[in-house]
């Protein structure tokens, strides 16, 4: 009988992957779709839609009955409030669970997708790893970090497994879009004057780990780091898009105040637009750190997790989705 996954967030950049990877195992998918009208990359994908959002309890607990893992991928990155913020991620998150331990005690898994902000950034040129005290810089960290706090809260009762994501890229991600269309128009933006460090995973790699975390027994309990192997700068990001491209790149150094002036006019002109702005005056302070960097080691060590897919092999994997695609 093939095992039973339901996903949360499946028409999302992580999510369609992840279901994607999930198919070829031979699993069973179930996905929570708002609208299945409008299913993106899951159209005519061999899975089950629920019609839903993560408020939906009655569709949820039919949808969490009998299955042998639950993948809760789905979270807010942009929002007009606090209080929104924290009822996309933290709220919703809480109401996923309860329904879990109610109508599916037995469950093999539950595996919560949090977020690298949920920590905040490395001081001086450590990376993050697990026994770091959380930081957060941004509501949105904040508000991840609360997820957290309530899947924890079920430990003793629910096998459960945390994954903290670094930045990722890859083909249908929309967040790190806007920097390969910047170099696709010949500009390479850096912020500041000095280099500054990010771990930068792929798509691929993520979904490698995230279905590791679920199926390995030692993942219960447990939070991981899911991230790249090895810590980039910006500027060799750049160089490597630059290659792939196979175009000069016209370098702007954007000062870190200005930084701040950009993201909160953007962040006031969200106010006055139906769909808030990722980019706002306080993400401003998630941009302009110098270490954006985490330590796999623990998900190496126990998951068997490692980087497979090379810097150079991603980026150019990605410019071609996006110009196959037309997004570019």
């Amino acid at each position: 009988m093939k095992p039973i996954a339901f996903v949360t967030g499946g028409t999302g950049f992580i999510g369609s992957h992840l279901i994607d990877r999930l198919l070829s195992k031979g699993y069973h998918v179930r996905a929570l779709v708002r609208n299945p009208k409008n299913l993106g990359y899951l159209k005519d994908l061999p899975i089950e839609i629920v019609e839903g959002d993560l408020f939906s309890n009655t569709a949820l607990e039919k949808a969490i009955e009998g299955v042998q893992f639950v993948y809760h991928v789905a979270g807010l990155v942009a929002a007009h409030s606090k209080k929104e913020f924290f009822r996309g991620n933290q709220d919703a998150t809480r109401n996923i669970i309860e329904i879990t331990a109610r109508v599916n005690p037995n469950v093999k898994k539950f595996i919560h997708i949090s977020s690298q902000t949920a920590v905040g950034p490395g001081k001086g040129m450590t990376a993050v790893n697990e026994s770091v005290v959380p930081h957060p810089l941004t509501t949105y960290g904040k508000s991840k970090l609360a997820s957290e706090h309530e899947v924890l809260k079920f430990k003793d009762t629910l096998p459960v497994t945390i994954l903290r994501v670094s930045a990722v890229y890859g083909p249908r991600d929309s967040a790190t879009f806007d920097y390969f269309k910047s170099a696709y128009m010949g500009l390479e933006l850096l912020i500041g004057f000095k280099d500054t460090y990010v771990s930068l995973v792929h798509s691929t790699d993520l979904v490698t780990g995230i279905i590791l975390a679920g199926e390995s027994e030692k993942a219960i309990g447990q939070i991981y780091f899911l991230g790249s192997e090895q810590y980039y700068t910006w500027h060799e990001i750049g160089y490597v898009t630059k290659n792939v491209l196979n175009k000069k790149l016209f370098r702007v150094r954007v000062p870190k105040p200005l930084v701040f002036v950009i993201a909160g006019l953007s962040g006031v002109a969200s106010k006055f637009k139906s769909k808030p702005s990722v980019l706002n005056y306080e993400k401003a302070h998630d941009l302009t750190q110098d270490n954006w960097c985490c330590d796999v080691t623990k998900a190496k060590t126990e998951l068997g997790y490692k980087q497979e897919v090379t810097l150079a092999e991603g980026v150019q994997e990605t410019i071609k989705w996006y110009l196959d695609n037309k997004w570019m």
